[in-house]
């Protein structure tokens, strides 16, 4: 250790340094205290009534409390229900099982486009943050009828986003369309590009220049959604998509129960695969914290 400076006593030196030795310890607990936040999972059981004219109907239960087991036992802090499409607009259980976890969950519906006002008022003391489409294998709304204007008014007046599952190419499309309207946009599973185009799928590239408008988010979860080659792509994809929309605008998601792919994924792998995705400690702390503002925590 160097010697005090001339003009200043060992105690005040002393004092000093325990001032230096606070600050540092200060700093590293707001490090460790940020939250570290899963913005994609969804729950459910068989007992619950499928929606007419689905994809897709799993045949095992997935529960809030299965759900949280996992967010334990990977040190996450808080979670986003993300409402099934299998379930259609009845956001019941969704709703329920946020108001057992006392604002550690929010969550995201699906409505229709009628819905009323203060139904989604009800939604929102709720703890849902937004609306979801989930338009894959569906056709594209006219965002421009009455009924989607109307909804969309309300979601801007409420602060809400409006999480889109989509192709690349129609993102491209639609997403201008809703920030037209003036509401927050969230892109699905790293936008679903081409997968036999990958990061060179021109949808995928105009959704990269959407960062610039600082009002869309991107999910980078579920890489098996984007083909076979799905963690290569995500690695390839990672890069150019800080690049376009930095740390605070992508999401970290699990996922969970990963509908379709059960056979091959679990909560770990996939929360593993984040440390391999962004290898710096303190880059991927921040992007597990980013959503905190967007999703209410």
């Amino acid at each position: 250790m160097t010697l005090p400076q001339r003009g200043l006593t060992r105690r005040q030196f002393g004092a000093g340094l325990a001032s230096l030795v606070t600050v540092v310890a200060t700093t590293a607990r707001s490090e460790a205290a940020l939250p570290t936040i899963d913005t994609h999972a969804h729950v459910f059981h068989r007992e619950l009534k499928l929606a007419p004219g689905r994809r897709y109907a799993p045949d095992y239960d997935a529960p809030l409390s299965l759900y949280l087991e996992q967010l334990d036992h990977n040190g996450m802090t808080n979670g986003v229900l993300v409402q099934p499409s299998f379930l259609g607009t009845d956001n019941s259980y969704l709703v329920n099982c946020l108001k057992q976890t006392n604002g550690r969950l929010r969550g995201i519906a699906v409505v229709d486009p009628t819905v009323s006002a203060d139904e989604l008022r009800e939604l929102d003391h709720a703890g849902i943050v937004g609306i979801r489409l989930n338009l894959v294998g569906q056709p594209l709304p006219d965002l421009a009828a009455s009924e989607w204007k109307g909804l969309l008014a309300n979601v801007r007046a409420m602060g809400w986003q409006v999480e889109i599952q989509r192709n690349a190419s129609d993102l491209a499309v639609l997403a201008p369309q809703l920030l037209d309207l003036g509401v927050t946009v969230v892109l699905d599973h790293y936008a679903l590009p081409d997968p036999k185009l990958g990061v060179a799928d021109p949808g995928f590239q105009s959704v990269l220049k959407l960062g610039a408008t600082k009002n869309v988010w991107v999910k980078i979860s579920a890489p098996y959604r984007n083909g076979a080659a799905g963690e290569s792509f995500a690695k390839e994809a990672y890069p150019p998509l800080r690049s376009a929309y930095g740390l605070d605008r992508l999401l970290w998601g699990s996922d969970w129960p990963h509908t379709q792919f059960e056979v091959t994924q679990v909560y770990a792998k996939n929360r593993q695969f984040l440390d391999t995705l962004i290898v710096d400690k303190s880059e991927r702390a921040q992007v597990l914290a980013s959503p905190r503002p967007l999703f209410r925590f």
